[in-house]
């Protein structure tokens, strides 16, 4: 995708980041100001334009980090890399629901019906359908986030950014490498890649195998795992084919899959047997009993296959002319069981089957001149997946711990302080011990088929030599269909009562369709334009200033409604949520010093926002206009051979506003898993030893204001400031073959939070997820150049 003062390269390190080949949509075109040789650590080259340019002459906010940044930062996942990149929130409740926050807005929703807020692109390819997204950070060429909306550039989906992930590309010769690693909780990682070629062939061979036990115990006998145990494998082939000076072609297979223990949801209500309830403590998830045939898995935890092809081909021909085409084919297929109460009870026990499949093909034409760049092509893009939820209770200890029995939760407790579950006796004393158990189930679906067709052009016009003027358009049509099943059978207990109102779902607000899957269909068009102005102001100065606007589709909601003759079709459309956004600022790349500072204001209609409902369900509602001021400012100082230091931050203020909110419990309140402040700083020493030897150290410190977990805002369900320490260091030996390196994470073992209320809010008990304890460990690496 693009890349700017490499906010991390710019801030977080000062060295210099070598134009690599085809990124973001595989566009590389030189211009003549941007020479690929020679560069110094303020001559770093990117393509967010499609075209190379230096950071300095990009007239947008981006954020870019090289594999090896990822490396000596020691950092393994999304997540932990977005605590270093102002602006950007990454929140990985499982790699089958990230929360991607940029500039305070988050997409994380899982329902097949919605569309995405933030682009994810897997060299140069849309993957951005949350459950399919997830994407190993295992050898790759660099990570690009992308601040604002830029749909000429990367697509409908980036309404408020994006980010870019790039693979290690093949390269001539032959180069191989091989990790291992050791670390508390049992971790264990293997991993490398064999690369071998010529100019004309090229073929890579990359990998990276990860399990770890889980760090939350659980006293449920019945689970093999602990909670959050991990077991990730990736694999990527990669052929480069350069048959002419003037034509390449790059072809990506990559497989990833996680079989990884189940989501630590501890309840805030209920004890253990181990004491009270505390989200830091050991958790009792036994799931349910009929969890195999009811939910689709016998354990809690997460079993997922990604698999991904992506063919790149790009073609110069007559004088400064170039023809790109990417496409791609992505399919996803999922597993995961929760226990979404958070206690020993067989209560909210449910499942989420997650399947779909992506294909999408680009076109584009450049030309890039002395006095004109310019880019205009085609976009196709479709989707078909399905969100299946099933749910599996004893109708008696629900009933009992929603209150709905009629007998005293002092009597009966649904959680007892011994972590015990009298509720379980619930059934035999509503039928008079004629019943012991009444197991139940049902399941809902929600599914989306879309298709997005756009065409696009992007101009630039140096029109001085210190003003340079860039405008671009894309104008899109969407055909989005969205369908609904639900199998809800009628309960037996609430029922059974003689002179008792008819009950049809256990789980109130649930309908059954009746064996039907409903169906509603839409179609919508828009026009996306950007501007961009950049001002020479000197040979180290730049200046830049941006307006853009940015999209989220409208929601085609479709479920389903009790009528005298059964269930209807409850189809709600959610209007498009637009953003104009105004920023500007100012980078500077003097000597060993790199800087930038930027201010935005995004302007909101029509909000859209995500709310749990009663039946455990997540529902997408507009909350009217938001706005959304920020500040994001960086700095890196090479201060001598062996010393870089780095210091970033970032400040926002997002809110739905007050009076225009269409919901009360809406006004004023802030956006879901935004810190007002956010900030990083470190150093990185790499010094010669002699005799092949060479010392490096990077530690680090990460702060984050609260956050909210949830709109509407609530203090339960919110995590205050947390600060992280984090170091990584080693010594390599025999001019860098060999490596014996150290990392801690999380050096202070600070308990916070990952995430809270989640579904168990919804039947008022809310579940806490305690984030990653202290990590530590040692890694090996030899090298063959």
């Amino acid at each position: 995708m693009s890349y700017s003062r490499s906010f991390i390269s710019s801030l977080i390190t000062s060295t210099a980041l070598a134009a690599g080949p085809a990124m973001a949509q595989g566009q590389t075109i030189s211009e003549p100001e941007a020479s690929s040789s020679g560069q110094s650590g303020n001559e770093i080259v990117v393509t967010a334009q499609k075209f190379e340019q230096r950071a300095q002459d990009v007239p947008i906010t981006i954020t870019a980090t090289s594999g090896e940044r990822i490396r000596e930062l020691g950092v393994t996942d999304l997540d932990e890399l977005s605590n270093y990149i102002p602006g950007l929130n990454i929140q990985e409740q499982s790699a089958n629901n990230p929360g991607i926050v940029i500039r305070g807005v988050t997409s994380d929703s899982g329902s097949a019906q919605q569309g995405p807020r933030v682009t994810l692109y897997y060299n140069g390819v849309d993957i951005s359908r949350s459950r399919g997204s997830y994407q190993a950070i295992y050898d790759l060429e660099r990570i690009e986030v992308i601040k604002g909306p830029q749909a000429t550039l990367f697509g409908t989906a980036s309404a408020v950014g994006a980010i870019s992930l790039v693979s290690a590309k093949p390269k001539p010769g032959f180069s191989a490498e091989v990790t291992g690693g050791y670390g508390n909780y049992d971790a264990t990682l293997l991993g490398g890649f064999v690369n071998a070629g010529n100019d004309t062939i090229a073929a890579r061979l990359a990998f990276e195998w990860r399990t770890r036990d889980g760090y939350v115990e659980n006293l449920a006998t019945s689970q093999d795992e602990e909670l959050y145990a991990q077991d990730n494998l990736g694999l990527r082939a990669s052929l480069h084919f350069t048959p002419t000076d003037d034509f390449t072609v790059d072809v990506i297979g990559t497989f990833d899959r996680q079989k990884n223990g189940g989501t630590p949801f501890i309840s805030g209500t209920y004890p253990t047997e181990a004491g009270p309830a505390n989200p830091f403590g050991p958790a009792n998830l036994g799931g349910s009993p009929l969890s195999e045939s009811a939910l689709g898995a016998a354990q809690l935890g997460l079993d997922r296959e990604v698999y991904d092809l992506n063919v790149t081909a790009e073609y110069e021909f007559g004088d400064n002319w170039f023809f790109t085409t990417v496409n791609g084919y992505r399919e996803f297929d999922s597993v995961e069981i929760f226990d979404a109460d958070g206690s020993a009870a067989w209560y909210l026990e449910f499942g989420e089957i997650a399947r779909g499949w992506q294909l999408s093909h680009e076109g584009r034409f450049a030309y890039a001149g002395e006095r004109l760049r310019g880019s205009a092509g085609w976009n196709y893009f479709k989707e078909d997946g399905v969100q299946n939820v099933p749910f599996s209770t004893e109708e008696g200890t629900f009933l009992q711990c929603l209150g709905l029995l009629g007998i005293p939760q002092s009597m009966l407790p649904c959680v007892a302080s011994d972590g015990s579950v009298p509720s379980a006796q619930a059934t035999g004393l509503a039928t008079g011990g004629l019943l012991t158990q009444v197991p139940y189930q049902s399941e809902f679906e929600n599914q989306g088929k879309n298709e997005t067709y756009s065409v696009f052009a992007d101009v630039t016009w140096p029109a001085t030599g210190a003003l340079e003027l860039t405008a671009g358009l894309r104008y899109l049509w969407e055909d989005r269909a969205s369908g609904y099943f639900a199998d809800v059978p009628t309960p037996f207990l609430p029922n059974a009562a003689p002179g008792a109102p008819f009950t049809p779902s256990l789980i109130p607000g649930q309908v059954d369709t009746g064996g039907q899957t409903f169906i509603a269909k839409d179609s919508f068009d828009a026009w996306l334009p950007r501007f961009n102005v950049l001002y020479r102001m000197s040979p180290d100065v730049n200046l830049y200033a941006t307006v853009s606007k940015g999209r989220r589709s409208p929601v085609v909601q479709l479920t389903a409604s009790p009528s005298a003759t059964g269930s209807v079709p409850n189809l709600q459309l959610v209007p498009e949520e637009i953003v104009w956004n105004y920023e500007g600022g100012i980078k500077l790349a003097s000597g060993p010093v790199q800087a930038s500072l930027g201010v935005y204001y995004q302007d909101y209609t029509g909000f859209q926002v995500s709310v749990i409902q009663g039946d455990g369900t997540t529902r997408t509602e507009s909350a009217g206009n938001a706005a959304n001021l920020g500040v994001e400012a960086e700095l890196s100082v090479q201060a001598a051979d062996w010393l870089s230091l780095f210091a970033n931050g970032a400040w926002v203020d997002a809110k739905i506003d007050e009076d225009t909110a269409l919901t009360t419990a809406f006004s004023g309140a802030r956006f879901r898993l935004q810190p007002e402040f956010q900030a990083a700083a470190g150093f990185t020493v790499d010094t010669d030893l002699g005799n092949g030897m060479r010392l490096f150290a990077t530690p680090t410190v990460t702060h984050r204001s609260s956050i909210f977990f949830e709109v509407p805002n609530n203090p339960v369900t919110a995590q205050e400031a947390v600060t992280l320490i984090n170091a990584r260091a080693g010594i390599s030996l025999a001019d860098e073959q060999f490596e014996i390196a150290a990392f801690i994470r999380n050096a202070s073992n600070k308990n916070y939070l990952l995430d809270a209320g989640n579904t168990g809010g919804s039947f008022g008990v809310p579940t806490f997820i305690p984030a990653e304890p202290r990590f530590y460990g040692i890694q090996l690496t030899a090298r063959l150049f």
